[in-house]
């Protein structure tokens, strides 16, 4: 830093209170310095006039009615430069900061200061404020433990989004056995809260299901995106077939309902989709499912209990998501049905070799926009592909208002039935 000293204008000279350190002001000692002004040390601001210590002496010229004022100019790189350079000023001399006010600066320091370059900042902090160590330490000992707070709480967040422990310790620059603790810490249904408790046992909210037919007056209010699915069904299935901190895989994320839902209910999810929404990009994992499986880490697929499948259904999502002819939503009906029955039993191969997993696919009959109106049974075209046992089939149907005159009409003239209802097929997996 250099420093040089000139008279500026009283008027030029800019007090940020975000950047000045003392809290307290004195009445008495402004008018003081007002009676001799000639007698004042020079105020130090930097390069752009921002004070950095002199809040007395300015002001008491200000009272004085003073024209100009002797500064010294001390050259700052940033904000924080400044602020710990005016607060070194303020402990040092003049009217010193009270211990309430350097409190209060070691606190805003050491918030502003990320987790990563806290290092070695106490013994820093103690040095400009003029104080032992062991005074910052209780000061500052809140912060600690609030960030250590924070810290596990995002290290448990990504894993219950599936994220290694490598990659958990590299996203907080900490070694990987604690990033493992953590994580194995915070996966204590007993060490949750009550609340969390209580979400993740569907012990609140939640109306169990009794019958197989899931009927939704409302559409849950979340995300808008083509081709969501009703979030009580996952919620259900949820119920059924996981307990918390179970996998569920959902590789057509859609709108991200289910990372929602599964930190709701304290299910790990590992979410991905062919094109992610723009809002949600990091959240869901880009994907391709008709390539291959998502790249679930090896220890992951044993901890997996639900597969949740809810594709495109074929030429009723034709062209919604892309133009590609590898996309489900724009394949012939027998591609569809192999790349569909493909993905099913690939799954399949992956889980349930420790315990049951299932596996639920969620789709409706193409009618109204397949080949002449046909009804193209998709559940028992996958009914005739993938061979492992049904464990249930649950009925979700529409309300009538999905049907346009146009539809009704044509029912009439064709004496066909319009179809108003979607089918979730839960396969059982096991080894």
């Amino acid at each position: 830093m250099t420093q040089t000293v000139q008279e500026i204008l009283v008027s030029e000279v800019v007090f940020r209170e975000d950047l000045y350190p003392r809290i307290e002001t004195s009445a008495t000692t402004v008018q003081k310095y007002a009676e001799d002004l000639d007698v004042l040390p020079p105020a130090e601001v930097n390069q752009y006039k921002e004070l950095i210590d002199g809040w007395h002496r300015w002001t008491a010229h200000k009272k004085r009615g003073a024209e100009k004022i002797r500064v010294v100019i001390t050259e700052t790189k940033s904000d924080a430069e400044l602020l710990e350079l005016a607060i070194e000023r303020n402990a040092l001399h003049g009217l010193q900061l009270s211990q309430a006010d350097k409190k209060a600066m070691a606190q805003r320091i050491y918030n502003a200061t990320v987790e990563k370059d806290r290092k070695g900042k106490k013994e820093h902090l103690a040095k400009i404020l003029s104080v032992s160590q062991r005074v910052v330490h209780d000061w500052l000992s809140r912060i600690d433990k609030d960030a250590k707070t924070d810290r596990d709480r995002r290290i448990f967040d990504r894993w219950l989004a599936c994220w290694t422990d490598e990659e958990n310790a590299e996203a907080e620059d900490i070694d990987r056995a604690t990033a493992t603790r953590i994580a194995c810490e915070s996966a204590d249904l007993q060490k949750c809260t009550k609340s969390d408790q209580a979400r993740a046992e569907h012990a609140t909210d939640f109306d169990p299901p009794i019958y197989n037919v899931w009927k939704q007056q409302d559409k849950t209010a979340g995300s808008s995106h083509f081709g969501n699915s009703e979030v009580r069904w996952l919620d259900n299935l949820l119920y059924l077939y996981t307990q918390p901190f179970d996998v569920v895989v959902d590789p057509f994320a859609g709108g991200g309902s289910t990372i929602d839902l599964c930190k709701k209910r304290l299910r790990r999810y590992f979410v991905s989709d062919r094109k992610p929404i723009v809002e949600r990009e990091k959240d869901i994992r880009q994907h391709d499912l008709t390539n291959d499986l998502p790249p679930l880490h090896k220890q992951l697929w044993k901890d997996v209990r639900l597969v949740y499948l809810d594709p495109p259904y074929w030429k009723q999502a034709e062209g919604q998501y892309s133009n590609d002819p590898a996309d489900l939503a724009n394949m012939p009906l027998e591609q569809f049905n192999d790349t569909l029955a493909g993905i099913i039993n690939g799954f399949a191969s992956k889980i349930g070799k420790e315990e049951p997993a299932y596996i639920a696919l969620i789709i409706q009959p193409t009618q109204w926009k397949a080949p002449e109106r046909s009804f193209v049974d998709h559940v028992g075209d996958m009914l005739r592909r993938v061979k492992f046992p049904v464990e249930m089939r649950f009925s979700a149907p529409y309300e009538s208002q999905q049907c346009n005159a146009q539809m009704v009409e044509w029912a009439k003239a064709e004496r066909r039935c319009l179809v108003l209802t979607r089918e979730i097929v839960v396969w059982r997996v096991t080894k």
